[in-house]
C-alpha cells in the first residue's frame, strides 16, 4: 500500500515574493518531517489492522461520472475480498499481493442519492451519492479564486445558491517532488449552498451552474489549482519526456540532499528583530495619542514609487483623519482600500479592523459597530513591500460606508516611511526553491491521485507564470493535454481552456506583447482534437491580474462544454482567424466561428488591427466589415503583407465580435 500522504508546501498565495522563500524552505521542511512521521504512523497502524481503505476522494456525498465505467478502488491487506453493495447490487473483487485493489461500475445514468456499503475486514459506509458529470478544474490564481473573494461583486448570486446538485471537491496546495502520489491527506464534497458556496472556485462555480441550469443533473467540480505556478508544475514526468532540460530538473529534485542543501544554506538564518519605527515608538503611530511630527504628504490611490520615495522596499504607514457622519456610527460599516501592495493593516482610532498579508485581494474590512464615531475618525494604514511598487492600485474604489451613506478616502494622505529593508542578495532571503514551481511537483501531489477518478473532461485557466517563455508554452500546453488524458485513459477526453484577459498598461501604438504571445501559443493548442478556448481579451482588468468578472468567464467555458461535449449545435466561440488573402494595398481576413454575422460591440468600425509590409513596421490600419470578412488596409502600406489584431498586453479598442457576443481571438500573421 501507498497511501501517498503528500508533503505539504506553503500558504496559497497567488505569487510568492522572493522575500518568503526561506519561510517556505523552512517551514516545507518542518511540514515534511511532520508528513514522513505521519505517513509512518499511518503505515504501522495499517499493517496491524490491515482493514480496507479509501482515498479521500471516494467519500460521502460525492458525484460520480454517469453513463461511464466508474473506478472504486483503495486498499486492504493482500488477498483480502472486498465487497460493494449498492442497493441490491453486489459487486466483489479481491485484493492484489500489494493490497491494492479496484472494482469497476457499469454505466449508471445520472441520478441517486444512493448509498455504497464496503465491506472487508471491516466496514464503510458511504451516502448521499450522485451521479452526474465530473469536470476537473485546474491552473493557477484565476482558477483558484472563490466565491469569496468575489463576495461583493457576487453578493446576489452567493446569497441565493441553492444547488445541492452542485459539489465541489477542494484539493489543498500539495507537492511532491520525489514521485506520483496515490491519495490525498483528507477532503470533503461540498454543496453550493448557501454560505457553503463561498470556497468554491468562482471560475468553476459559473461554469458548473451554467451546465446545471441547462441540464438538471448534479455536476461535480474537482478544483485542484494553485496560484503563482507555471504550466511545467502540473505536467508528470512522463509527460515530458520530450524536454530534456525540464527533464534534468525533475530528477536533480529527486535529490534528497541537493533539496536538503536549501535548508542548510538558510540554516543560519534568524528573522530579523523589529526595526519599524511605527511599532517601537513609545506611543505607536495608529495610537490616537501618538503626535505625529515630520509626516509628509501623498495620494491614496498611487504607489510610493511614483510619489518619491525611489526604489523604497519596507514599511510605510499612512493617516488621514476623516469626516464620519453621524449617520455611519453605531451601526457595522464596510471599507473598500481597492489593492495594497503587498500586505495591510487598518486601523481606525486605534483597533485594528483588518489586515492582509499578499497584495492580490482586495480590501474589504468590515468595522465593528462602535469603532466609528461622529466627526473626526483617525484612519492609519500600515503597507509592507518587499519587491517592485509599493503602495495603492490605481482605479479602485476606495471608501468607507454604512447604511446609505459613504466616505470616500480618495485624496491626500499623510505618510511616514517606518522601515527601510536592505536589497536582496546572498545573504539575505534571494536563495531558495519554490516546491510548488518545480516541474511535476503539483502533478505528483495534487493530480496523481485522481487519475482513477472518472471525468467528463478538464477546465483549464493558467499561463499568467509563463508569459516570459511563449514559445515553450506552445509546446508544452499541447503536452498537458496529452499527459492528462494518457493518465486519465477514458479516451479524447474534451480539454476546456480559458486564453489569458488583458491585463497592464494599455498602449495606444502598436507594439510587441509577452501576453499576446502567449495567447497565441494558447489559440495554437485548438490544433489538439477535442479542445475549445474560451475568449477573455474583454474581460480583464489594467490593474488587476485578478480580475472581478469571474461569471462570464465560467460561462464561456460552459458554452464551450456545451458544444463540446454535450453535442449542443450551438455558437461558443468568437471568430477565430482562418486565411489572410492580399489584393493591392488591402489584406481581407477570414474567420472561423463567425455565427450569425461579425459585428463590432460598439457600432464604430473594426479596431486594433494593424498591418505591415515585409519590413514588419506595423501601423494601425483602417477597418470595415464585408460579411464574414475584415478588410484592413492603410494608405501609407502599398503593399501590405502582414497583419495583427488586439496584439497589446492590453488592446485598446478590442471590438470585433460575432452577433451572439463573443469576442474575436488576437492573432497575427508574421510569425
Amino acid at each position: 500500500m501507498n497511501p501517498g500522504y503528500l508533503l505539504p508546501i506553503r500558504r496559497n498565495f497567488a505569487t510568492a515574493k522572493s522575500g518568503l522563500k526561506y519561510y517556505v524552505i523552512k517551514n516545507n521542511m518542518k511540514k515534511s518531517i511532520a508528513a514522513i512521521l505521519f505517513s509512518a504512523g499511518i503505515l504501522l497502524a495499517y499493517s496491524a489492522t490491515a482493514q480496507i481503505q479509501l482515498p479521500a476522494v471516494v467519500r460521502d456525498s460525492m458525484i460520480l461520472q454517469r453513463d461511464a465505467k466508474v473506478n472504486m478502488w483503495g486498499w486492504a491487506s493482500p488477498g483480502e475480498k472486498i465487497i460493494l453493495r449498492i442497493k441490491k447490487k453486489k459487486f466483489a473483487t479481491t485484493a492484489d499481493t500489494k493490497g491494492n485493489w479496484k472494482i469497476v461500475l457499469p454505466p449508471t445514468p445520472a441520478g441517486g442519492p444512493y448509498t455504497f456499503e464496503f465491506t472487508g475486514k471491516n466496514k464503510i459506509t458511504l451516502t448521499d451519492i450522485l451521479f452526474g458529470d465530473v469536470w476537473f478544474c485546474s491552473g493557477q490564481s484565476n482558477m483558484v479564486h472563490q466565491m469569496n473573494i468575489h463576495d461583493v461583486r457576487y453578493a446576489k448570486e452567493i446569497a441565493e445558491s441553492n444547488f445541492p446538485e452542485i459539489r465541489q471537491f477542494w484539493i489543498p496546495t500539495l507537492t511532491n517532488l520525489q514521485s506520483p502520489q496515490t491519495n490525498l491527506p483528507s477532503g470533503n464534497w461540498q454543496p453550493a449552498v448557501g454560505e457553503q458556496v463561498r470556497p468554491f472556485s468562482a471560475v468553476a462555480y459559473f461554469f458548473a451552474k451554467k451546465l446545471y441550469e441547462e441540464y438538471h443533473i448534479p455536476i461535480g467540480i474537482i478544483n485542484a489549482s494553485v496560484g503563482g505556478t507555471p504550466i511545467e508544475a502540473w505536467i508528470s514526468e512522463e509527460g515530458m519526456k520530450d524536454f530534456s532540460s525540464i527533464g534534468s530538473i525533475i530528477q536533480k529534485n529527486k535529490d534528497t540532499a541537493y533539496i536538503n542543501s536549501f535548508s542548510r544554506n538558510t540554516g543560519n538564518f534568524r528573522p530579523r528583530q523589529q526595526t519599524d519605527q511605527g511599532l517601537l515608538s513609545t506611543k505607536k503611530w495608529f495610537d490616537p495619542e501618538y503626535i505625529p511630527a515630520s509626516w509628509r504628504n501623498m495620494n491614496i490611490p498611487g504607489y510610493w514609487e511614483d510619489q518619491g520615495l525611489k526604489d523604497l522596499n519596507g514599511v510605510v504607514w499612512y493617516r488621514k483623519e476623516v469626516d464620519i457622519p453621524a449617520t455611519m456610527t453605531g451601526k457595522p460599516a464596510k471599507v473598500f482600500l481597492g489593492r495594497i501592495v503587498d500586505a495591510d493593516e487598518l486601523y481606525i482610532n486605534g483597533k485594528q479592523v483588518g489586515s492582509t498579508t499578499y497584495q492580490y485581494p482586495q480590501r474589504h474590512y468590515t468595522i465593528q459597530p462602535g469603532i466609528l464615531k461622529s466627526g473626526k475618525n483617525l484612519f492609519v494604514i500600515r503597507v509592507t513591500n518587499t519587491v517592485g511598487k509599493g503602495g495603492f492600485v490605481p482605479d479602485k474604489p476606495y471608501c468607507v460606508f454604512a447604511g446609505n451613506d459613504t466616505v470616500d478616502l480618495k485624496g491626500t494622505w499623510q505618510y511616514k516611511v517606518g522601515d527601510v529593508f536592505a536589497p536582496f542578495g546572498r545573504n539575505g532571503f534571494g536563495g531558495g526553491i519554490s516546491f510548488q514551481n518545480q516541474p511535476a511537483a503539483l502533478y505528483n501531489a495534487m493530480v496523481s491521485p485522481l487519475i482513477h477518478y472518472t471525468v467528463k473532461g478538464f477546465c483549464w485557466y493558467q499561463g499568467e507564470s509563463n508569459t516570459g517563455k511563449p514559445d515553450e508554452y506552445a509546446q508544452l500546453m499541447p503536452a498537458l493535454i496529452y499527459d492528462w488524458r494518457t493518465k486519465w485513459n477514458e479516451g479524447n477526453l474534451p480539454f476546456l481552456f480559458v486564453q489569458l484577459p488583458n491585463f497592464m498598461d494599455y498602449n495606444y501604438l502598436p507594439s510587441e506583447s509577452s501576453w499576446a504571445m502567449l495567447r497565441e501559443a494558447q489559440l495554437k493548442s485548438l490544433s489538439v482534437s477535442n479542445t475549445a478556448m474560451a475568449v477573455t481579451i474583454d474581460l480583464g482588468e489594467w490593474n488587476d491580474i485578478h480580475p472581478d468578472d469571474k461569471k462570464d468567464v465560467g460561462e464561456r467555458l460552459a458554452l464551450a462544454a456545451l458544444k463540446l461535449a454535450y453535442g449542443k449545435d450551438i455558437v461558443y466561440s468568437g471568430p477565430l482567424y482562418q486565411t489572410a488573402s492580399t489584393e493591392g494595398n488591402k489584406i481581407t481576413i477570414t474567420f472561423s466561428n463567425t455565427g450569425s454575422g461579425l459585428i463590432t460591440n460598439d457600432n464604430e468600425e473594426p479596431g486594433e488591427f494593424a498591418i505591415a509590409g515585409a519590413d514588419k513596421k506595423f501601423v494601425w490600419a483602417k477597418a470595415k466589415i464585408e460579411g464574414n470578412h475584415v478588410v484592413v488596409w492603410n494608405d501609407n502600406v502599398t503593399n501590405p503583407v502582414y497583419v495583427r489584431y488586439a496584439w497589446a498586453d492590453n488592446p485598446v479598442h478590442a471590438n470585433l465580435y460575432n452577433k451572439e457576443g463573443l469576442p474575436a481571438s488576437p492573432f497575427r500573421t508574421d510569425k
